[in-house]
């Protein structure tokens, strides 16, 4: 059964990911309130705590942009390579940031650090997963009321789409 570690901040510990995943051994570290230099400083913890990863996911940046700290980007290209020498077998997945319902939030925030996001994880090596395009196209209630934390639906399509870039990368690892 393929381990997945699934690393971040409150989008990520507000989901029981094994409960929709259960074809997969998911090990959920998120913290809720995170942020980028967190996660990057609970690293050599994390790597004790879970060994093994065959996929490790990472979902971080948002409360950096609450924060308007939007630096995290080099904090998170740190975390990229540690994650690349810790588990240097595994397939290191970067979800994009999703599109908060923030009325304060510039139209093209988002979108432009997703651009920054995608570009560094190919300089690194791993993986872009790109849900800000689905987010958009959905005609379902994704956000609740804060505009940053996540509905069932929302957490369906994430589900979705994590299951169908785990299977392609699993598959061509055959």
């Amino acid at each position: 059964m393929t381990k997945i570690l699934i690393l971040g901040d409150s989008l990520v510990a507000d989901n029981d990911w094994q409960a929709r995943m259960t074809s997969f051994k998911v090990d959920n570290l998120g913290v809720p309130g995170a942020t980028a230099a967190d996660l990057l400083a609970s690293l050599p913890e994390i790597k004790s705590r879970a060994e093994g990863a065959e996929v490790v996911i990472v979902m971080i940046g948002t409360n950096d942009v609450l924060i308007g700290n939007n630096d995290f980007l080099l904090q998170l290209k740190d975390i990229l390579i540690q994650l690349s020498h810790d588990y240097p077998t595994a397939e290191i997945l970067v979800n994009g940031l999703l599109p908060m319902d923030l009325p304060h939030l510039p139209d093209n925030t988002i979108s432009s650090l997703n651009t920054h996001i995608e570009a560094m994880t190919m300089r690194t090596g791993c993986c872009f997963l790109d849900l800000q395009k689905r987010f958009v196209s959905s005609d379902k209630q994704l956000f609740q009321e804060d505009g940053v934390h996540l509905t069932a639906a929302a957490y369906a399509i994430w589900e979705r789409t994590l299951i169908e870039h785990i299977a392609f990368l699993i598959e061509n690892d055959d």
